[in-house]
């Protein structure tokens, strides 16, 4: 999929420099403030104006979107403001419609990429049609699942694409309303080198006072642009009230934000890599050593007919090992599931010796 890039996914008089803003509320609820939210973005030199027309909520009886209703309001946005618009769509129908009624850019949501079947109806439905689609990573976190989302899409004929990050979905109370996971979009990153991503740092932060750090975040790790739910008078808004900010915030937050240059400007800089690849070496090194160990203690086990997991050594290693990381100013937590990873590959060692004949 080697021709997906951000230039594929401009628009005319889109300035290619980061960060690519799309902003709108999350939901169309009324001309009024439909146009209202939509003139104020437009007056901060905002470009792609977003709003939800069908919003595929967790429970029946809540708003799910004013519907086609809506579509004529967003023409209406192009015609007097200039902006682009995009809104999400999650079946065939909605496909149709939103074509129909010239929206620029789609995007597939969370719960829809997680459904392959859904995904394909899309993807059936846009064959054809040369439109940016952006999808989001689904609800739980599967990184395989998203890159499917992709190659069907991509399967489909559609080329302009792009990615994006809105946190995963946790039954655990936490201070975001998704988790960031923010290794998923670098591995996706890394995986798809050209693909442009996006971060929705309102369905990340679920609170508005979390989307400025966010959107700092984002840009540290290179992504190219974000996706920003703005609502003419928040605290009202019929859906999602608690994330989104007026249009005077989301221009103050913008203003905040500190693009740092992503190519390579001082000597100093190489040098600092050269020891990471040095450190890293010493790493799988010792790594191997410590399988080569484990393998042992496999041997010795089987010899005196011992069950490979010692659970009572285990609790004793983590709890030991995180506490020596704090004393170092590593984090407890991510000693521990450091140390989870490594102690299943070495179960895994050993359960090969003690299945050797």
């Amino acid at each position: 999929m080697e021709q997906m890039d951000l230039q594929s996914i401009l628009l005319p008089g889109i300035d290619p420099k980061r960060p690519i803003v799309i902003a709108g509320p999350c939901s169309a609820e009324s001309e009024e403030q439909v146009m209202d939210t939509a003139r104020e973005l437009a007056s901060k030199g905002i470009k792609i104006f977003r709003a939800g027309i069908w919003k595929p909520r967790t429970k029946p009886g809540g708003f799910e979107g004013i519907g086609v209703i809506g579509l004529p309001w967003m023409k209406r946005v192009k015609e007097e403001t200039g902006m682009y618009v995009a809104t999400e769509v999650a079946t065939k129908d909605h496909v149709f419609e939103a074509l129909k009624a010239g929206i620029d850019i789609l995007w597939i949501g969370a719960r829809t990429a997680a459904n392959p079947f859904a995904v394909q109806e899309i993807a059936d439905a846009l064959k054809g049609v040369d439109i940016p689609v952006l999808i989001k990573n689904p609800v739980n976190p599967d990184l395989e699942l998203w890159i499917g989302a992709f190659q069907r899409l991509y399967g489909a004929g559609i080329k302009r694409l792009g990615a994006i990050h809105r946190g995963f979905s946790s039954y655990d109370k936490k201070i975001y309303r998704n988790l960031p996971l923010w290794h998923i979009p670098i591995e996706l990153r890394r995986r798809m080198p050209n693909l442009p991503i996006f971060c929705d740092p309102s369905h990340i932060g679920g609170k508005r006072e979390l989307i400025a750090p966010l959107c700092q975040q984002a840009m540290d790790l290179n992504f190219d642009g974000l996706i920003i739910e703005s609502h003419r008078d928040p605290d009202a808004a019929w859906s999602d009230a608690s994330q989104q900010i007026t249009p005077d915030v989301l221009d103050y937050v913008l203003n905040l934000l500190v693009i740092r240059d992503s190519t390579q400007t001082t000597e100093n800089l190489s040098e600092l890599r050269k020891q990471i690849d040095g450190i890293d070496e010493q790493l799988l090194e010792l790594l191997a050593k410590r399988m080569r160990v484990s393998r042992e203690i496999g041997v010795y086990k089987k010899e005196h007919n011992m069950p490979v997991l010692q659970s009572p050594r285990y609790s004793e290693i983590l709890e030991k090992r995180s506490n020596m990381g704090k004393q170092m100013d590593l984090n407890p937590e991510f000693i521990k599931e450091m140390l989870k990873e490594i102690h299943e590959e070495s179960v895994r060692q050993q359960m090969i010796v003690m299945n050797e004949k």
